[in-house]
């Protein structure tokens, strides 16, 4: 048999006597059951002679009752029937605990209004106390386990060459393509600002998708930028626009700064776009001797236009009035690059390579 006395002063004693005989009293019955009947301990003003001074209940009687009887008692104060059913549930096992189990993390009686005003005032009174966001992070695509392991493998495979030195960074050209904007809002991060609990949250108005916008290819290798080319208005790009607009001025522009019309110790790196692995690509780059760097899917990570040239470009853009003036404010941005810049995100992929291996191979 399982009784259970509910007390009306906090000053009282829950007593529980389990199926198997033992017994168990909890102390100050105020701070030590479940926060629904703890906060009609604290609050409730019903008159004595309205709650029943004890309650008892046995093992084997349902949820349903118990809720039932707790309604009376507590009215609107009373547990909800998912916390019944789980409180029972645990007697009828020989729990005797009501305490909370233990679980990590900060705990809920730090989180006070008193707190709260007391850290904002800290910061409010010495200005040279810091704080910092916390915000989520965007996952373009969720990998699958194949995808994952594909991944390592070609991590593993590009590493190799470049410890070998059968591939120099020095001969790595990446591109990618890019949409800016020709109006700027900033970044979501940007955007984020701490504002009062009363203070109205500052207003940014969201970008249209009829906002005007230019591609733009581009790229780079480790010691600065090979092209930047603009997309003209109503012009999409397929493997033909690709190899004549893109892949043939990347070559002729290595001649130049090579002096010699040698490629074959070019290798280039761009991602899985259909443009970029249709045949007549491959078969393109196969006759001119580039060798393609393999990319995993799903990786911009991985591709250098991806995470630093194409945002480097669009936080340092100011807002352009048409394409002409955006062409120009993209190339002076680019070419103001030093040197340093490219050669350290060169370095920076070696180094993505290596984590992604230490990561996927634990």
């Amino acid at each position: 048999m399982c009784e259970a006395h509910l007390p009306i002063n906090a000053s009282d004693t829950l007593h529980v006597t389990n199926l198997y005989g033992r017994s168990k009293d909890f102390g100050d019955f105020g701070s030590q059951i479940p926060r629904q009947i703890k906060s009609f301990q604290e609050n409730s003003v019903k008159p004595a002679d309205a709650i029943e001074k004890s309650m008892n209940y046995s093992a084997f009687e349902n949820a349903k009752t118990i809720c039932e009887k707790l309604t009376t008692a507590l009215g609107p104060d009373a547990p909800a029937y998912s916390a019944v059913a789980k409180w029972a549930k645990r007697f009828r096992e020989g729990r005797e605990d009501v305490n909370d189990d233990f679980r990590s993390g900060r705990p809920i009686s730090v989180l006070t209004d008193e707190n709260i005003e007391q850290v904002r005032q800290v910061i409010e009174d010495d200005p040279h106390s810091t704080y910092e966001k916390v915000t989520s992070r965007w996952v373009a695509h969720k990998l699958s386990d194949e995808q994952k392991q594909q991944r390592l493998r070609v991590c593993r495979q590009n590493l190799a060459k470049f410890q070998t030195g059968k591939w120099r960074l020095s001969d790595v050209i990446t591109g990618d393509e890019t949409w800016i904007y020709h109006r700027r809002i900033g970044r979501k991060s940007s955007n984020a600002t701490w504002i009062s609990e009363n203070e109205p949250p500052r207003t940014i108005v969201r970008r249209d998708r009829s906002d005007p916008k230019t591609l733009f290819c581009l790229f780079f290798k480790s010691n600065g930028p090979v092209l930047i080319h603009k997309v003209d208005k109503g012009k999409t790009i397929n493997h033909n626009y690709y190899i004549e607009n893109c892949l043939r001025p990347v070559i002729d522009e290595i001649r130049k700064q090579e002096k010699s019309s040698r490629t074959k110790c070019i290798r280039l790196l761009h991602d899985n776009g259909r443009s970029h692995i249709h045949r007549d690509v491959i078969d393109y780059l196969t006759e001119e001797g580039i060798e393609i760097i393999p990319h995993p899917p799903y990786s911009p990570d991985l591709a250098p236009c991806d995470f630093w040239l194409n945002n480097y470009i669009k936080i340092n853009l100011a807002d352009q009035e048409n394409e002409e003036s955006l062409a120009r404010a993209v190339c002076e941005i680019v070419n103001n690059i030093p040197e340093k810049g490219f050669k350290k995100t060169s370095n920076k992929l070696l180094e993505r390579m290596e984590l992604m291996v230490t990561i996927l191979n634990i």
